[in-house]
């Protein structure tokens, strides 16, 4: 492989970075942001990167890229995070606030009071949040336009993306088979907190038993 220039490492280290941080590839505009430049820049850098052979894309396929030689350390501190229950994504149901054992993340991510749900149902597919993955949710009341929050709804609770408007709410799935949810007047919509991570099935978890002796990042 060639070597890479100094803006090259920097926008795969930020490639890296994002993908830790958020649990899935990130999108050419979310690298832009990070890296405050314009997403025609971010895409002719990446088709430099991929042909020195350090990422593989799949055209026309979102969140596709992968790093094939990575350039930061994969060692991290992992800390436990409380599994409480379980969120749909896909029709709501009910969250079972229950300690049922912990998942391990990357220390970096936790930020504030955090937990985890295992998730059900196929709605958050093209984010690549899948059926009996878990989400790390950060608990806190209000979210911003285009977050992925868990939100309850009356008593049934679901993973969606928060959509704000002038006039209305809606809770969209990130599956283009799918139509969004809307919140009505009547709807008791309470914003449980933000999705942060997300781990697959193949994520290390300790069971209840395992993570009583075991230092949690918060009670």
């Amino acid at each position: 492989m060639s070597e890479l220039s100094k803006s090259q490492q920097t926008l795969l280290q930020a490639i890296e970075r994002l993908k830790l941080a958020m649990g899935m590839t990130p999108t050419v505009k979310e690298i832009a942001d990070e890296l405050s430049i314009k997403p025609p820049s971010v895409h002719e850098a990446l088709k430099r990167l991929e042909e020195k052979g350090y990422i593989r894309r799949t055209p026309r396929k979102a969140r596709s890229l992968e790093v094939i030689k990575p350039r930061t350390p994969a060692k991290t501190q992992m800390v436990a995070v409380p599994i409480i229950g379980t969120v749909a994504a896909g029709t709501p149901i009910l969250a079972m606030e229950n300690h049922v054992g912990d998942v391990m993340v990357p220390q970096d991510i936790v930020r504030g009071t955090c937990f985890a749900l295992k998730v059900q149902g196929d709605s958050m597919i093209d984010v690549d949040i899948f059926e009996g993955d878990y989400v790390v949710v950060k608990q806190q009341p209000i979210a911003e336009n285009n977050d992925i929050v868990v939100a309850m709804i009356d008593d049934s609770a679901t993973v969606k993306r928060l959509y704000i408007s002038d006039d209305h709410i809606e809770l969209r799935p990130e599956n283009k088979n799918l139509q969004p949810i809307q919140v009505g007047a009547g709807d008791e919509l309470r914003i449980i907190g933000k999705v942060l991570h997300v781990c697959s099935q193949s994520s290390p978890v300790m069971t209840k038993q395992e993570s009583d002796s075991h230092e949690h990042i918060q009670p």
